[in-house]
């Protein structure tokens, strides 16, 4: 018989993805500033129009802008957090889903056990 068992994948930090995790986090943080940008204009533009209910779209408006500052603050945090965690780190990435062949006599605590697959530098180093 066959399971699926979630396997969590851990990337050890190196210079290399200590970079790509701040590009990321940079290329990501802009991406919502224009965003935010975006819905200001739009917001204006419709103001200026008065042809819709002001307050309820103001507000729906306002809620998008401030969920978009909400994800730069995270993401400011992350960069902070980045810089503090020393190289050779190991930060959790993803989840994955494996399959896990399951025979008669096979110990259960042995299969459902957290599995975890080690990268560094896009190079598998350990599963364990």
């Amino acid at each position: 018989m066959k399971l699926l068992q979630s396997v969590v994948v851990k990337q050890v930090l190196t210079e290399k993805s200590k970079g790509e995790l701040q590009d990321k986090y940079h290329t990501n943080r802009l991406q919502l500033q224009k965003e935010s940008e975006q819905l200001r204009f739009e917001l204006k533009k419709l103001e200026k129009e008065k042809r819709f209910q002001q307050q309820s779209l103001k507000r729906q408006f306002e809620q998008e802008i401030q969920r978009r500052q909400e994800k730069i603050k995270l993401i400011d945090f992350q960069l902070e957090q980045l810089h503090m965690l020393p190289l050779g780190s190991e930060l959790k990435e993803k989840e994955v889903q494996a399959i896990v062949d399951v025979e008669i006599g096979a110990s259960w605590s042995d299969i459902t056990k957290g599995r975890t697959i080690v990268i560094k530098d896009d190079i598998v180093q350990e599963i364990r």
